[in-house]
């Protein structure tokens, strides 16, 4: 850390160091930019999350961090079994890897990498006094300043704060919980990974093997969940589980991400932006793959001489992101709306097809709007009737993205 009361300039400021502000660090310094990377935690740190490391997200990393794969320790699951409000779906083995990870050693990983690729930590002290309109910001007495600000200061930002007056919609922002279980006496040689949709409220349960023992947890629509205790409790009995030895919970994004990501010379990235599965959860992928795009967005604004067209830059590179959460959300209404479930849940059980394009999909293979083009072929009509009735109704409306 250097002395307080110095003032240092930079290219690019990134605060926070979890996997979008580690990403965007990383790929801004390999290509030869300053970068400060700020976090008020020092590495490694506890960080609540399921772990899961899908395929997209690892091309995500290798595109961001230019290495083969995160220095954390994985476990490499090739099954999953689905189930959906108490009911069975199925066990799929044979399906693209899973990688389930521990999130304090992979966030420790990353921000390691970000340091050696030629960022400046700047951690163990809270940010205070940011200017968006500067950029800059102070850690520890120190001055920091930069042609541009990246917010990847998770579901909570402080740069969002700074930009817009609250970090999130109350009324959009989901909430999880999450107990971390031993290994027990006899481990599976072929570890499953199970998702129950409908575990929570417009939302779902995870059961997520790792090297040093399973993560459980349940996570949805805050709003919908007024008593997330309750429903993690009626998980953990479903799934025979004594009593969690520490239950621990969070907000996160759940599906809505910000409409304009930043200001100018100001980005948002990873939870700060919103950008979370809105059927999954998952958070990971679109976190490495936003931090990234940040900081070229940040590259080409620089090389152009103007660092206030990096939104623009930002906007255009992530509009493929976009269209995917407009078309999950599209979908989201089949999997969670009561009357529109059943027929959705007997589609996805009966074609293989589905269940393999859904696989494809967390592994980076596909799309959903693939999926939505095929649900359309399969659905009973009056399905994609009631949809169009409850989104014209204002239900669950799928916001026009950039």
């Amino acid at each position: 850390m250097p002395d307080p009361g110095a003032a240092r300039r930079f290219d690019l400021i990134v605060l926070g160091a979890g996997p979008a502000g580690s990403a965007a660090a990383a790929r801004a310094a390999r290509a030869g930019l300053s970068v400060a990377l700020v976090d008020k935690a020092d590495f490694p740190r506890p960080k609540l999350c399921g772990g899961g490391f899908t395929g997209r997200a690892m091309s995500a990393f290798r595109a961001a961090f230019g290495q083969d794969a995160p220095a954390a320790p994985y476990l490499t699951a090739t099954s999953v079994s689905f189930g959906a409000f108490g009911r069975e779906i199925g066990r799929y083995d044979g399906v693209p890897p899973l990688y389930m990870t521990m999130r304090e050693t992979l966030d420790a990983a990353l921000f390691e990498a970000a340091v050696g690729a030629g960022a400046v930590p700047f951690t163990g002290t809270l940010p205070r006094d940011i200017d968006v309109a500067a950029p800059a910001v102070s850690v520890g007495g120190t001055r920091l300043s930069a042609a541009v600000m990246i917010g990847a200061d998770g579901v909570s930002s402080a740069v969002a704060r700074a930009l817009y007056g609250r970090p999130f919609d109350p009324g959009k922002i989901g909430f999880a919980l999450e107990a971390e279980f031993p290994p027990g006496t006899e481990e599976e040689a072929d570890p499953v990974v199970r998702i129950d949709f409908g575990a929570a409220d417009w939302g779902y349960g995870w059961v997520f093997p790792k090297t040093c023992g399973t993560t459980i947890g349940v996570g949805g629509v805050h709003a919908r969940n007024p008593d997330m205790k309750a429903k993690m409790a009626a998980y953990l009995a479903g799934l025979g589980c004594g009593e969690a030895p520490r239950i621990r919970g969070q907000y996160l994004p759940f599906g809505a991400p910000r409409a304009v990501p930043g200001q100018d010379c100001v980005l948002l990235a990873g939870d700060a932006a919103g950008l979370v599965d809105p059927i999954t959860g998952e958070g990971l992928a679109y976190a490495l793959i936003s931090g990234r795009l940040a900081a070229e967005a940040t590259m080409a604004a620089l090389a152009e001489g103007a660092p206030d067209r990096a939104l623009g830059h930002y906007r255009t590179a992530l509009r493929p992101t976009y269209r995917a959460m407009r078309h999950a959300r599209m979908i989201r209404p089949l999997l969670f709306q009561p009357r529109l479930r059943d027929g959705f849940i007997a589609s996805f059980r009966r074609s293989e097809t589905l269940k393999h394009d859904y696989l494809r999909m967390l592994a980076g293979e596909t799309e959903y709007a693939d999926i939505s083009r095929k649900l359309i072929a399969r659905l009973p009509r009056h399905l994609w009737r009631a949809i169009t009735v409850s989104r014209s109704a204002g239900q669950e409306i799928a916001p026009r993205l950039p």
